[in-house]
């Protein structure tokens, strides 16, 4: 490779590692602990748990679930219910003072479908996990904040790129994993800081580009909303504003029938984000692990209760909706946590690592001009 050539890439790599280390960090570090966030909320008695009951015991018809929503919270309106893939009669319950209002000022909460009982979810709503979570998330700054991220997670792409490029013609004059331990510390760390960007190469790509889709979701939902969502609604553009919803009772046997080989995720109520004035939207979810996190929207009049559009997935939603289970490795059970928690360990150490190789190398330009 051309001495300039090499310049251009090692301008590259130092400049884009220097501007996103900082933001990188705190990334990592709070990723961390957001890994194993079920894990911790369940040792901080931050889940809550249903009675014990006979394992047949049946289920409240969704209207009753409603009902027992809006008895909980009689003065906020009902955004979304949610099933919880770990426990069937379970049902979280989204309601804010407006169906429109945003989702940092909502309030969730928990149903026990077998009796309508509420249980509050603190870790939803606040404490040590959500902190953690919107300071990853965007630094309690909102969509700048996304923004902000997603910039700094390309800029880390960019830097890795780079140091493949870099580390190429070391490892044409050296063995695959060579440190040179009679050298000086600075080569020392040089080599392992190369060493474990190389090891960490495939996972940092994953976790950069996942990471940098999910900072742009309110972009891409936004999106979604003004392509697919204002197409399946265009018929009723100009109705009149809905007097009163038709009873949900229905609903999740409506859906099904519209989407029979898939199941129910979530319920988004008229006025929501993922809905119109006149919907409900039932999003319905695949079967397979992996289809479990591609959405499609059933949209349901909410006055006559008859589907009006069953939605195509845009490849942006897809994209989407792959990305934020992989960015925390919910994909593959305690196993990947665990992969995914030591490879965010070591990306640690190549951060701290390449910030000491930097100031070792401006600090010896300095002496030398001296």
């Amino acid at each position: 490779m051309k001495s300039k050539t090499i310049r251009r890439w090692s301008f590259i790599h130092t400049w884009t590692s220097l501007i996103c280390t900082a933001f990188l960090l705190m990334l990592a570090l709070t990723g961390l602990p957001l890994i194993f966030s079920h894990e911790i909320d369940h040792v901080l008695g931050d889940s809550p748990e249903l009675r014990e009951m006979p394992a047949n015991t049946p289920h409240l018809n969704l209207q009753q679930l409603v009902d027992a929503a809006k008895a909980h919270r009689p003065n906020d309106v009902m955004q979304y219910f949610g099933s919880d893939d770990d426990d069937p009669n379970a049902v979280f319950a989204i309601m804010a003072a407006t169906a429109g209002t945003e989702p940092n000022s909502s309030h969730t909460f928990m149903l026990d479908a077998r009796t309508g009982e509420a249980l509050e979810v603190p870790s939803a709503n606040g404490g040590l996990m959500m902190f953690i979570l919107r300071l990853h998330v965007d630094m309690f700054a909102g969509l700048p904040g996304k923004l902000l991220l997603a910039f700094m997670g390309i800029l880390f792409v960019l830097a890795i790129v780079s140091g493949t490029v870099l580390y190429l013609p070391f490892m044409r004059r050296h063995e695959f994993a060579t440190v040179r331990t009679d050298k000086s510390r600075r080569l020392r760390w040089l080599d392992l800081h190369n060493l474990l960007g190389v090891v960490t190469l495939t996972w940092a790509l994953v976790v950069g580009v996942t990471g940098v889709i999910s900072a742009c979701a309110d972009l891409i939902i936004d999106a979604w909303r003004n392509d697919s969502l204002n197409a399946m609604i265009e018929p009723y553009r100009d109705a009149p504003p809905l007097t009163q919803l038709a009873p949900a009772t229905r609903l999740l046997d409506i859906a099904n029938r519209a989407a029979p080989d898939m199941r129910p995720d979530f319920i988004a109520f008229p006025g929501t984000r993922f809905s119109s004035e006149h919907h409900y939207a039932v999003f319905m979810k695949g079967n397979t692990h992996l289809t479990a996190h591609l959405l499609t929207p059933v949209l349901i009049d909410a006055s006559t209760l008859e589907v009006t559009a069953v939605g195509g997935r845009p490849w942006y939603m897809d994209a989407m909706g792959m990305s934020q289970p992989l960015h925390f490795g919910d994909y593959g059970g305690m196993a990947m946590k665990i992969l995914w928690a030591a490879l965010d360990l070591l990306t640690i150490v190549v951060l701290g690592s390449g910030l000491y190789l930097w100031w070792v190398r401006r600090r010896a330009a300095r002496e030398n001009a001296r």
